[in-house]
Protein backbone atom coordinates (compact mmCIF):
# COMPACT_ATOMS: atom_id res chain seq x y z
CA UNK A 1 0.00 0.00 0.00
CA UNK A 2 1.44 3.48 -0.76
CA UNK A 3 1.61 4.97 2.49
CA UNK A 4 0.94 8.19 1.52
CA UNK A 5 -2.88 7.85 0.91
CA UNK A 6 -5.14 6.39 3.10
CA UNK A 7 -5.98 2.37 3.56
CA UNK A 8 -9.42 1.74 2.05
CA UNK A 9 -11.84 -0.96 3.80
CA UNK A 10 -14.27 -3.26 3.22
CA UNK A 11 -17.12 -4.58 6.52
CA UNK A 12 -17.74 -8.43 6.61
CA UNK A 13 -21.51 -8.23 8.18
CA UNK A 14 -24.51 -5.92 8.32
CA UNK A 15 -25.82 -6.63 11.21
CA UNK A 16 -25.77 -4.64 14.82
CA UNK A 17 -22.34 -3.75 14.84
CA UNK A 18 -21.24 -3.78 10.73
CA UNK A 19 -23.39 -0.18 10.14
CA UNK A 20 -21.65 1.18 13.49
CA UNK A 21 -18.07 0.31 12.16
CA UNK A 22 -19.53 1.96 8.89
CA UNK A 23 -20.30 5.34 10.26
CA UNK A 24 -17.09 5.33 12.14
CA UNK A 25 -15.06 5.30 8.97
CA UNK A 26 -17.25 7.63 7.16
CA UNK A 27 -16.68 10.09 10.13
CA UNK A 28 -12.72 9.59 9.93
CA UNK A 29 -12.78 10.16 5.98
CA UNK A 30 -12.24 6.44 5.32
CA UNK A 31 -13.20 4.54 1.95
CA UNK A 32 -14.83 1.56 2.29
CA UNK A 33 -15.01 -0.24 -1.18
CA UNK A 34 -18.14 -2.66 -0.23
CA UNK A 35 -19.19 -5.12 2.08
CA UNK A 36 -19.61 -8.99 2.36
CA UNK A 37 -22.66 -10.63 3.02
CA UNK A 38 -24.19 -14.20 2.71
CA UNK A 39 -24.68 -14.33 -1.17
CA UNK A 40 -24.46 -12.19 -4.24
CA UNK A 41 -28.39 -10.42 -4.00
CA UNK A 42 -28.01 -9.56 -0.01
CA UNK A 43 -24.83 -8.27 -0.12
CA UNK A 44 -26.41 -6.15 -2.93
CA UNK A 45 -29.13 -5.02 -1.63
CA UNK A 46 -27.32 -3.91 1.99
CA UNK A 47 -24.91 -2.27 -0.54
CA UNK A 48 -27.59 -0.18 -1.69
CA UNK A 49 -29.14 0.66 1.60
CA UNK A 50 -25.78 1.81 3.19
CA UNK A 51 -24.83 4.19 0.19
CA UNK A 52 -21.76 1.42 -0.91
CA UNK A 53 -20.80 0.97 -4.48
CA UNK A 54 -20.55 -2.57 -4.49
CA UNK A 55 -21.46 -5.70 -2.47
CA UNK A 56 -19.22 -8.61 -2.45
CA UNK A 57 -20.70 -11.82 -2.42
CA UNK A 58 -18.10 -13.72 -0.22
CA UNK A 59 -15.36 -12.84 1.14
CA UNK A 60 -12.69 -14.56 -0.83
CA UNK A 61 -14.19 -11.41 -3.45
CA UNK A 62 -13.13 -9.04 -1.14
CA UNK A 63 -9.68 -10.22 -0.37
CA UNK A 64 -8.75 -10.56 -4.18
CA UNK A 65 -9.64 -7.07 -4.72
CA UNK A 66 -6.32 -5.21 -4.78
CA UNK A 67 -8.42 -2.11 -3.35
CA UNK A 68 -9.20 -3.10 0.15
CA UNK A 69 -6.37 -2.94 2.68
CA UNK A 70 -8.59 -3.52 5.43
CA UNK A 71 -10.76 -6.22 6.75
CA UNK A 72 -13.73 -5.46 9.18
CA UNK A 73 -15.05 -8.61 10.71
CA UNK A 74 -18.52 -7.81 12.39
CA UNK A 75 -20.07 -11.03 11.91
CA UNK A 76 -20.57 -13.94 14.90
CA UNK A 77 -18.26 -15.49 17.21
CA UNK A 78 -17.37 -18.31 15.33
CA UNK A 79 -16.74 -16.93 12.18
CA UNK A 80 -14.00 -14.11 13.61
CA UNK A 81 -11.02 -17.15 13.24
CA UNK A 82 -11.46 -18.08 10.09
CA UNK A 83 -12.21 -15.10 8.35
CA UNK A 84 -9.16 -13.27 10.32
CA UNK A 85 -7.23 -16.18 9.29
CA UNK A 86 -7.91 -15.64 5.42
CA UNK A 87 -7.93 -12.07 5.73
CA UNK A 88 -3.99 -12.60 7.05
CA UNK A 89 -2.79 -14.81 4.35
CA UNK A 90 -4.40 -12.64 2.23
CA UNK A 91 -2.28 -9.94 3.50
CA UNK A 92 -4.62 -7.68 4.29
CA UNK A 93 -5.12 -5.77 7.79
CA UNK A 94 -8.15 -7.41 10.25
CA UNK A 95 -9.66 -4.78 12.89
CA UNK A 96 -12.01 -8.21 14.29
CA UNK A 97 -14.99 -7.72 16.19
CA UNK A 98 -14.73 -9.46 20.09
CA UNK A 99 -14.63 -11.66 21.39
CA UNK A 100 -11.15 -12.42 19.05
CA UNK A 101 -12.13 -16.00 18.68
CA UNK A 102 -14.18 -19.43 20.31
CA UNK A 103 -11.70 -20.58 22.09
CA UNK A 104 -8.11 -19.59 23.29
CA UNK A 105 -6.14 -22.07 21.37
CA UNK A 106 -7.75 -19.87 18.20
CA UNK A 107 -6.87 -17.16 19.67
CA UNK A 108 -3.40 -17.94 19.94
CA UNK A 109 -3.13 -19.39 16.76
CA UNK A 110 -4.48 -15.76 15.12
CA UNK A 111 -2.44 -13.88 17.94
CA UNK A 112 0.74 -15.95 16.50
CA UNK A 113 -0.34 -15.43 13.29
CA UNK A 114 -1.08 -11.75 13.41
CA UNK A 115 2.48 -11.22 14.42
CA UNK A 116 4.20 -13.43 11.61
CA UNK A 117 2.13 -11.90 8.79
CA UNK A 118 3.54 -8.41 9.67
CA UNK A 119 -0.05 -6.81 9.60
CA UNK A 120 -1.98 -4.86 11.41
CA UNK A 121 -4.47 -6.57 13.49
CA UNK A 122 -6.94 -5.00 16.01
CA UNK A 123 -9.64 -6.03 17.89
CA UNK A 124 -12.78 -3.68 18.89
CA UNK A 125 -12.49 -3.17 22.50
CA UNK A 126 -14.13 0.60 21.88
CA UNK A 127 -14.83 1.51 25.42
CA UNK A 128 -11.90 2.00 26.00
CA UNK A 129 -11.91 5.26 23.95
CA UNK A 130 -14.27 7.39 26.02
CA UNK A 131 -12.46 10.46 26.71
CA UNK A 132 -12.82 10.39 30.45
CA UNK A 133 -11.70 6.88 30.66
CA UNK A 134 -8.54 7.86 29.38
CA UNK A 135 -8.47 10.69 32.15
CA UNK A 136 -8.88 8.04 34.76
CA UNK A 137 -6.15 6.36 33.21
CA UNK A 138 -3.64 9.30 33.17
CA UNK A 139 -4.83 9.58 37.09
CA UNK A 140 -4.30 6.70 37.93
CA UNK A 141 -1.16 6.27 36.19
CA UNK A 142 0.35 9.63 37.22
CA UNK A 143 -0.14 8.34 41.24
CA UNK A 144 -3.20 10.42 42.09
CA UNK A 145 -4.90 7.28 43.42
CA UNK A 146 -2.19 6.13 45.39
CA UNK A 147 -1.73 2.08 44.92
CA UNK A 148 -4.88 0.28 44.03
CA UNK A 149 -6.53 -1.55 46.34
CA UNK A 150 -10.11 -2.85 45.31
CA UNK A 151 -11.48 -2.40 41.67
CA UNK A 152 -15.42 -3.17 41.53
CA UNK A 153 -18.07 -2.63 38.64
CA UNK A 154 -20.77 -4.35 36.38
CA UNK A 155 -21.80 -4.29 33.20
CA UNK A 156 -25.77 -4.55 32.73
CA UNK A 157 -28.29 -5.17 29.94
CA UNK A 158 -31.38 -6.35 29.71
CA UNK A 159 -31.97 -7.18 25.96
CA UNK A 160 -32.58 -10.61 26.97
CA UNK A 161 -34.26 -10.42 29.98
CA UNK A 162 -37.49 -12.60 28.74
CA UNK A 163 -37.39 -16.64 27.35
CA UNK A 164 -39.06 -14.79 24.51
CA UNK A 165 -35.53 -13.32 23.71
CA UNK A 166 -33.85 -14.95 20.98
CA UNK A 167 -29.68 -13.99 19.46
CA UNK A 168 -27.41 -16.11 17.57
CA UNK A 169 -25.09 -15.06 20.56
CA UNK A 170 -27.40 -18.15 22.86
CA UNK A 171 -26.19 -20.56 20.33
CA UNK A 172 -22.99 -21.88 21.96
CA UNK A 173 -22.03 -23.06 17.95
CA UNK A 174 -22.00 -19.68 16.72
CA UNK A 175 -21.48 -17.24 20.38
CA UNK A 176 -19.46 -19.92 22.12
CA UNK A 177 -19.37 -21.77 25.46
CA UNK A 178 -19.79 -18.47 27.18
CA UNK A 179 -22.19 -15.65 26.69
CA UNK A 180 -22.24 -12.83 28.80
CA UNK A 181 -18.62 -12.99 30.21
CA UNK A 182 -17.60 -13.49 26.33
CA UNK A 183 -19.54 -10.60 25.32
CA UNK A 184 -19.46 -8.05 27.95
CA UNK A 185 -17.72 -9.08 30.49
CA UNK A 186 -14.10 -9.17 28.53
CA UNK A 187 -15.14 -5.08 27.67
CA UNK A 188 -15.25 -4.63 31.37
CA UNK A 189 -11.85 -6.71 32.16
CA UNK A 190 -10.01 -4.93 29.50
CA UNK A 191 -11.25 -1.38 30.17
CA UNK A 192 -9.69 -2.18 33.96
CA UNK A 193 -6.50 -3.38 32.68
CA UNK A 194 -5.74 -0.30 30.38
CA UNK A 195 -6.62 1.61 32.68
CA UNK A 196 -4.38 -0.35 35.88
CA UNK A 197 -2.19 -1.67 33.86
CA UNK A 198 -2.78 -4.59 36.38
CA UNK A 199 -2.95 -8.30 35.54
CA UNK A 200 -5.78 -10.21 36.35
CA UNK A 201 -3.71 -13.23 38.16
CA UNK A 202 -7.05 -15.24 39.56
CA UNK A 203 -10.24 -15.69 39.53
CA UNK A 204 -13.28 -17.15 41.29
CA UNK A 205 -16.70 -17.53 39.29
CA UNK A 206 -20.37 -18.12 39.57
CA UNK A 207 -22.24 -18.47 36.42
CA UNK A 208 -26.16 -18.01 37.11
CA UNK A 209 -28.90 -18.99 33.48
CA UNK A 210 -31.97 -18.36 34.34
CA UNK A 211 -33.29 -19.21 31.27
CA UNK A 212 -32.72 -23.46 30.94
CA UNK A 213 -35.01 -23.04 27.80
CA UNK A 214 -35.80 -20.35 25.54
CA UNK A 215 -37.93 -19.73 22.48
CA UNK A 216 -36.42 -19.40 19.26
CA UNK A 217 -38.73 -17.30 16.95
CA UNK A 218 -38.72 -18.59 13.30
CA UNK A 219 -36.84 -16.63 10.94
CA UNK A 220 -33.71 -14.12 11.28
CA UNK A 221 -33.64 -11.91 14.64
CA UNK A 222 -31.19 -8.75 15.01
CA UNK A 223 -29.35 -8.13 18.12
CA UNK A 224 -30.95 -5.75 20.37
CA UNK A 225 -34.12 -5.55 18.27
CA UNK A 226 -36.12 -5.43 21.52
CA UNK A 227 -39.33 -7.88 19.45
CA UNK A 228 -39.21 -10.80 22.26
CA UNK A 229 -42.86 -10.66 23.92
CA UNK A 230 -43.61 -12.36 27.31
CA UNK A 231 -44.89 -14.90 25.39
CA UNK A 232 -43.58 -17.67 22.80
CA UNK A 233 -44.79 -16.84 19.20
CA UNK A 234 -47.31 -19.25 18.05
CA UNK A 235 -44.30 -20.61 15.44
CA UNK A 236 -41.46 -20.79 18.38
CA UNK A 237 -39.33 -23.72 19.30
CA UNK A 238 -37.98 -24.51 22.57
CA UNK A 239 -34.17 -24.34 22.98
CA UNK A 240 -32.21 -25.31 26.21
CA UNK A 241 -29.73 -23.15 26.74
CA UNK A 242 -26.40 -24.11 28.42
CA UNK A 243 -24.96 -20.46 28.32
CA UNK A 244 -24.70 -17.63 30.97
CA UNK A 245 -27.63 -14.96 31.82
CA UNK A 246 -25.04 -13.88 34.44
CA UNK A 247 -21.93 -14.02 36.24
CA UNK A 248 -20.47 -13.03 39.51
CA UNK A 249 -17.11 -12.68 39.91
CA UNK A 250 -13.96 -11.93 42.05
CA UNK A 251 -10.68 -11.22 41.34
CA UNK A 252 -7.01 -10.88 42.36
CA UNK A 253 -5.08 -8.20 40.63
CA UNK A 254 -1.28 -8.34 40.92
CA UNK A 255 -0.04 -5.70 43.82
CA UNK A 256 -2.11 -7.03 45.69
CA UNK A 257 -5.25 -5.38 44.58
CA UNK A 258 -8.65 -7.34 44.65
CA UNK A 259 -11.71 -7.01 42.29
CA UNK A 260 -16.07 -7.54 42.19
CA UNK A 261 -17.87 -7.81 38.64
CA UNK A 262 -21.47 -8.41 37.99
CA UNK A 263 -22.04 -9.19 34.57
CA UNK A 264 -25.99 -9.79 33.08
CA UNK A 265 -27.91 -9.43 30.45
CA UNK A 266 -31.26 -9.97 32.28
CA UNK A 267 -31.01 -6.82 34.55
CA UNK A 268 -34.57 -4.66 33.88
CA UNK A 269 -33.94 -1.18 33.07
CA UNK A 270 -30.54 -1.44 32.37
CA UNK A 271 -29.90 -0.84 28.45
CA UNK A 272 -25.85 -1.26 28.33
CA UNK A 273 -24.69 -0.01 31.53
CA UNK A 274 -21.35 -0.13 32.41
CA UNK A 275 -19.56 1.35 35.50
CA UNK A 276 -16.35 0.77 37.67
CA UNK A 277 -14.79 2.30 40.82
CA UNK A 278 -11.39 2.19 41.40
CA UNK A 279 -9.83 2.68 45.24
CA UNK A 280 -6.55 3.76 45.77
CA UNK A 281 -4.78 3.89 48.75
CA UNK A 282 -5.17 8.07 48.31
CA UNK A 283 -7.88 8.65 46.53
CA UNK A 284 -10.82 6.68 44.21
CA UNK A 285 -12.56 7.20 40.81
CA UNK A 286 -15.56 6.11 39.46
CA UNK A 287 -17.57 6.28 35.88
CA UNK A 288 -20.68 4.99 34.53
CA UNK A 289 -21.01 4.64 30.24
CA UNK A 290 -24.72 5.79 30.86
CA UNK A 291 -22.84 9.08 31.99
CA UNK A 292 -19.55 9.19 29.82
CA UNK A 293 -18.91 12.45 30.03
CA UNK A 294 -18.43 12.42 33.89
CA UNK A 295 -15.56 11.46 35.99
CA UNK A 296 -16.27 11.44 39.93
CA UNK A 297 -13.10 11.38 42.18
CA UNK A 298 -13.52 10.06 45.49
CA UNK A 299 -10.73 11.99 48.38
CA UNK A 300 -10.48 10.98 52.41
CA UNK A 301 -9.84 15.32 53.47
CA UNK A 302 -11.50 16.64 50.77
CA UNK A 303 -14.50 17.02 49.23
CA UNK A 304 -15.56 14.59 46.15
CA UNK A 305 -15.22 16.13 43.05
CA UNK A 306 -17.00 15.50 39.73
CA UNK A 307 -14.62 16.22 36.55
CA UNK A 308 -16.70 16.80 33.13
CA UNK A 309 -15.76 16.07 30.22
CA UNK A 310 -13.91 19.80 28.70
CA UNK A 311 -10.71 18.98 26.94
CA UNK A 312 -8.94 22.28 28.13
CA UNK A 313 -8.46 20.27 31.64
CA UNK A 314 -8.26 17.21 30.56
CA UNK A 315 -4.48 14.97 30.51
CA UNK A 316 -3.35 15.02 27.20
CA UNK A 317 -4.52 11.85 26.05
CA UNK A 318 -7.58 11.97 27.09
CA UNK A 319 -8.24 15.82 25.48
CA UNK A 320 -7.17 14.10 22.00
CA UNK A 321 -10.04 11.56 22.34
CA UNK A 322 -12.52 14.69 22.94
CA UNK A 323 -14.14 16.39 19.42
CA UNK A 324 -15.87 18.86 20.81
CA UNK A 325 -15.88 21.64 22.95
CA UNK A 326 -16.70 21.50 26.88
CA UNK A 327 -20.55 21.28 27.45
CA UNK A 328 -20.90 19.09 24.36
CA UNK A 329 -21.58 15.66 24.68
CA UNK A 330 -19.54 12.71 23.35
CA UNK A 331 -20.70 8.68 23.63
CA UNK A 332 -20.85 5.73 22.38
CA UNK A 333 -20.19 6.24 18.25
CA UNK A 334 -16.96 8.56 18.88
CA UNK A 335 -15.01 5.54 20.91
CA UNK A 336 -15.42 3.79 17.36
CA UNK A 337 -14.33 6.60 15.36
CA UNK A 338 -11.11 7.29 18.01
CA UNK A 339 -10.22 3.95 17.96
CA UNK A 340 -10.56 3.15 13.66
CA UNK A 341 -8.47 7.04 13.60
CA UNK A 342 -5.60 5.61 15.14
CA UNK A 343 -5.62 2.27 13.87
CA UNK A 344 -5.89 3.80 10.23
CA UNK A 345 -3.23 6.47 11.16
CA UNK A 346 -1.07 4.05 12.16
CA UNK A 347 -1.38 1.93 9.23
CA UNK A 348 -0.72 4.77 6.67
CA UNK A 349 2.15 5.52 8.82
CA UNK A 350 3.99 2.53 7.74
CA UNK A 351 6.20 1.50 10.82
CA UNK A 352 4.27 -1.52 11.80
CA UNK A 353 7.50 -1.93 14.53
CA UNK A 354 5.73 1.38 16.70
CA UNK A 355 3.74 0.70 20.05
CA UNK A 356 0.52 0.06 18.87
CA UNK A 357 -1.53 2.39 21.00
CA UNK A 358 -5.14 0.53 20.41
CA UNK A 359 -5.78 -2.91 21.17
CA UNK A 360 -4.61 -5.79 19.14
CA UNK A 361 -5.20 -9.40 18.90
CA UNK A 362 -2.81 -10.50 21.62
CA UNK A 363 -5.06 -8.26 23.65
CA UNK A 364 -7.77 -10.53 22.63
CA UNK A 365 -5.94 -13.60 23.68
CA UNK A 366 -5.25 -12.38 26.77
CA UNK A 367 -9.10 -11.70 27.01
CA UNK A 368 -9.67 -15.54 25.98
CA UNK A 369 -7.42 -16.79 28.70
CA UNK A 370 -9.45 -14.90 31.00
CA UNK A 371 -13.06 -16.34 29.95
CA UNK A 372 -11.04 -20.33 29.74
CA UNK A 373 -10.31 -19.07 33.42
CA UNK A 374 -13.40 -18.20 34.55
CA UNK A 375 -15.37 -21.13 32.82
CA UNK A 376 -12.86 -23.47 34.90
CA UNK A 377 -13.78 -21.65 38.12
CA UNK A 378 -17.48 -21.83 37.22
CA UNK A 379 -17.25 -25.80 36.88
CA UNK A 380 -14.63 -26.37 39.69
CA UNK A 381 -16.48 -23.86 42.21
CA UNK A 382 -12.60 -22.56 42.95
CA UNK A 383 -10.19 -20.43 42.42
CA UNK A 384 -8.23 -20.80 38.89
CA UNK A 385 -5.12 -19.37 38.10
CA UNK A 386 -5.01 -16.89 34.61
CA UNK A 387 -2.08 -18.24 32.83
CA UNK A 388 0.27 -15.10 31.10
CA UNK A 389 0.48 -14.52 27.56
Amino acid sequence: MNPTRKPTACIVGTGFIGPVHLEALRRNGIEVAGLVERDADTAAAKAAELGLKQGYPSLEAALADPAVDVVHLAVPNHLHAPCARAALAAGKHVLCEKPLALTSAESAELAALARRSGRVAAVNYNLRFYPMVHQARAMLRGGALGRTLLVHGSYLQDWLLYDTDWSWHLDPREGGELRVVADIGTHWLDMISFITGLRVEAVMADLATFHPVRYRPRGPIATFSGTGGRRPAQDAEPVPITSEDAAAILLRLEGGARGVLTLSQSAAGRKNALHFEINGSEASLAWDSEHPNELWQGLRQEPNRILVKDPTLLAPDAAALSSYPGGHQEGYGDTLKHLFARVYGYIQAGDFSAPRDFPTFDDGHTEMLLCDALLSSARLGAWVQVPRV
